[in-house]
């Protein structure tokens, strides 16, 4: 902490002894209509250096170098803005700017992507923005993160309508999940509660970026998601949002009510700006379509959520921005209902009433905290962000016999981190600018599994990771956006000795001989995209991204004695992709098609005896997305989004994916065929009706094994869909109706996981016709 405020003072004074001679940027941003916008991005490009509009669509940037630059406006619903001007030394420039509506999302401000400050037009590569509009819809269909963004981003696989995120790959390979770029994902023993590891309410918006990448390290093969948390209204020194909703099933409902609250506070005090927010959320039992309870195993009902989310920050000048972040969030299931299995493909696995083993389960903590440091105009106008972090998690699984004496494992992970990003701009000539992003990470990741009992399952296992990296960014003649970046992270595991856990079957008991294991990973991007045509924006994009292994499930039933004889060398992705954006009028196209390979996999596939192994053979994964959508008026707006992928295993390792012993991925990794289309109609004044279908195909690959059923990832998926309402209507200017159904046909069918589980106990169906209605105040 000491350096840290040390580093902080030098570079306070090193800008205020530059500010002498800067000049200075004020103005206000207003509508065709003179009406002020609040919000928006202002950016000077070639720089750091940028704000927001105020609510009276005022801004101001101040120790601005003199020199030539072009001032960029842009956000969420309106069209980017773009105008040239020439500071001296000393000035102080004033402008009125108007600004066009957009229906496009194109304009959106990003920073996931590349760890900069850009628009969605400008990025070479698929990244796919839950803004805060589409956030709102879909929380009054489901409050469940994983069921939201299921039905909102195209290429990531269905939910499982249960704690576990299993099988929700991107892509077809394994995401890698943040809150504000803190990590939440447990690579080491890879746990799949890492989507739900927050709620919507502390959410402002959400940004996926598909595709192989490695600007944030480990395990992000097929992108990562991104949840950026609120930001704080600095409109005026206090606000307040309350929001209470009733929950449950529209038919069958005995047992099903619940309900939610959630109050957030924000403002802005001189310097100081600031929100919290606190959620709290109750679920009765959850049944089927038919009135049948839902499987409790890892189920949503009957559980309690709570969220707790602060962030503050002050501005020490323009300059120098102090910021601080927590959220935490719980959720343990206290259910009255026991397992019945049913019968594969026939009868599903429904809850009983019963005696609960063990205690309840869920995630008990998810602790993630913040401190960044934010300074802009520095040396050579170079941006600087200096962050450090924290994640303490904990999760509690369901008892079970398989272990001697039977039990509960559990998941504990601890991280540590620090993150280093500068950005130093830079200009050639008159039409070519650009700058160079490098910094370095450091991440210490100390991950568990033992049982509730304190027997060890997999022993601790300490990483330590520190990558440095360099991103370079050239923009040529305002409209040619060329990228090439490199990373080099040098990764280390210590896993100490440790006897293996005793399994009910008599297995276990034996002794490994703990090592410290190393290695080196490099991994490259190259990205080009031409914007410069409304009708027409393409882009190809080169990059590679870089997973290890579970190693934690390698290492409990490893049958070596020595861990340094396992193969635990990680799995370097290579994504090749093209794609583009067009706007024609009304309508708004999108599209990419994508290769994804690696030499190494990292296939689970479930052995004879139903154990987990890992298949390293090379893997080959293709598919498409496609996007449209039309804006017909002010009242009618319609889309639809269409998603594809296939893959499989060279298992002869011949470079060839078509001969006989090759093999289809399974289903665990490469979900069915998903479109979903959406109709948002205003037919009176202040209400907003919205109808969601989503439609899953058939995937059907495998043949039965040799006892008559299936592997595990291997049952044929059969289709489904379904149709979700989502109503708002805005009663006053401070009070707002809400109503959501899910399943609104109240349709009993399953999601895919259901089938390619294979299995009697995982044969549960989907959630029948459940509602959400509620109220929500602006004070």
């Amino acid at each position: 902490m000491r350096k840290f405020l040390l580093l902080f003072i030098w570079l306070f004074a090193l800008s205020e002894g530059q500010a002498q001679s800067n000049a200075t940027i004020a103005g206000k941003v207003t509508t065709s209509q003179g009406q002020p916008v609040e919000l928006l991005t202002v950016a000077l490009e070639g720089t750091v250096l940028g704000t927001n509009t105020n609510a009276a669509g005022e801004f101001i940037l101040n120790n601005i170098k003199p020199g030539s630059y072009t001032l960029r406006v842009g956000g969420i619903g309106y069209k980017s803005l773009r105008q040239p001007i020439t500071l001296g030394s000393g000035d102080n420039l004033n402008l009125q700017l108007t600004i066009q509506a957009s229906t496009s999302t194109l304009d959106e401000v990003v920073v996931s992507a590349s760890r900069s400050v850009e628009t969605l037009a400008e990025t070479p590569a698929s990244v796919h923005v839950i803004d805060s509009r589409t956030l709102q819809i879909q929380s009054q269909i489901s409050t469940d993160i994983s069921n939201i963004l299921a039905n909102s981003v195209p290429g990531l696989a269905f939910n499982s309508n249960t704690t576990s995120n299993v099988g929700q790959t991107l892509r077809g390979r394994n995401a890698l999940v943040m809150v504000d770029g803190i990590p939440q994902s447990t690579p080491l023993r890879n746990g799949s509660r890492d989507i739900r590891t927050i709620d919507p309410a502390a959410i402002e918006r959400v940004e996926v970026v598909k595709g192989a990448t490695a600007v944030y390290g480990n395990g992000a093969d097929g992108g990562l998601i991104n949840y950026i948390t609120k930001q704080a209204n600095t409109s005026q020194p206090f606000s307040a949002y309350t929001s209470v909703t009733g929950t449950g099933n529209l038919f069958h409902s005995d047992g099903t009510l619940g309900a939610r609250i959630s109050q957030q506070f924000t403002g802005k005090v001189e310097d100081l700006d600031y929100v919290f927010s606190g959620t709290y959320e109750k679920t009765g039992v959850m049944r089927d379509g038919e009135g049948e309870v839902i499987s409790p195993v890892y189920g949503l009902g009957e559980t309690k959520m709570y969220n707790g989310f602060a962030k503050a920050g002050y501005n020490f000048n323009s300059n120098h921005r102090l910021e601080g972040m927590y959220n935490y969030f719980g959720s343990r299931q206290n259910s009255d209902y026991v397992l019945q299995e049913g019968i594969y493909g026939e009868k599903p696995s429904i809850g009983v009433r019963g005696e609960v083993q063990g205690e309840p389960e869920g995630t008990k903590y998810n602790h993630n905290a913040q401190l960044r440091y934010i300074g802009k105009n520095l040396f050579l106008n170079t941006n600087l962000e200096l962050s450090s972090y924290l994640q303490s998690f904990y999760t509690v699984y369901g008892y079970t016999p398989y272990f001697e004496g039977g039990g509960q494992s559990t998941i504990k992970s601890a991280k540590r981190g620090v993150r280093l990003n500068l950005n130093t701009p830079f200009r050639i000539s008159s039409g070519i600018e650009g700058s160079v992003l490098y910094g370095a990470d450091y991440l210490n990741d100390v991950t568990s599994q033992p049982l509730v009992d304190g027997r060890t399952w997999v022993p601790e296992m300490d990483l330590h990771n520190l990558a440095p990296y360099a991103q370079l960014q050239l923009n040529i003649l305002q409209d040619l956006n060329f990228k090439a970046g490199y990373r080099f992270d040098n990764v280390s595991v210590k896993v100490d000795d440790f006897q293996q856990l005793v399994l009910a079957s008599g297995a276990g008991g034996d002794f490994v001989q703990g090592a410290k294991l190393k290695f080196n990973a490099n991994t490259f991007n190259l990205g080009l995209r031409y914007s410069g045509l409304e009708y027409f924006k393409p882009f190809v994009s080169y990059s590679q991204g870089f997973s290890m292994i579970d190693v934690g499930r390698y290492v409990r039933s490893a049958t070596e004695d020595f861990i340094a004889q396992m193969d635990l060398e990680p799995v370097i992705v290579n994504n090749y992709e093209a794609g583009f954006h067009s706007q024609f009028g009304i309508a708004s196209f999108s599209g990419a098609y994508f290769i994804s390979t690696s030499k190494l996999g990292a296939n689970l596939i479930a052995n004879e005896a139903g154990v987990y192994e890992i298949e390293r053979a090379p893997e080959r994964v293709e598919g498409f997305e496609a996007l449209v959508d039309l804006f017909l008026s002010d009242k009618i707006t319609l889309g639809a989004n269409a998603s594809y992928s296939e893959g499989k295993a060279d298992i002869n390792n011949n470079e060839k994916y078509s001969d006989s012993e090759d093999k289809y991925l399974t289903s665990l990794r490469i979900p069915p065929f998903k479109f979903t289309s959406y109709l948002n109609l205003k037919p009176i004044q202040n209400l907003s009706v919205n109808l969601q279908w989503i439609y899953s195909g058939e995937r059907d690959r495998f043949d039965r094994n040799a006892k008559g059923g299936y592997n595990s990832g291997e049952g044929p998926v059969k289709a489904f869909d379904v149709f979700n309402l989502a109503a708002s209507y805005q009663a006053t200017e401070k009070l707002s109706l809400n109503l959501g159904v899910e399943n609104l046909l109240d349709k009993a069918y399953y999601l895919p996981q259901a089938y390619w589980y294979g299995r009697n106990d995982n044969f549960t169906r989907a959630n029948g016709a459940r509602f959400q209605l509620g109220a929500a105040y602006k004070w």
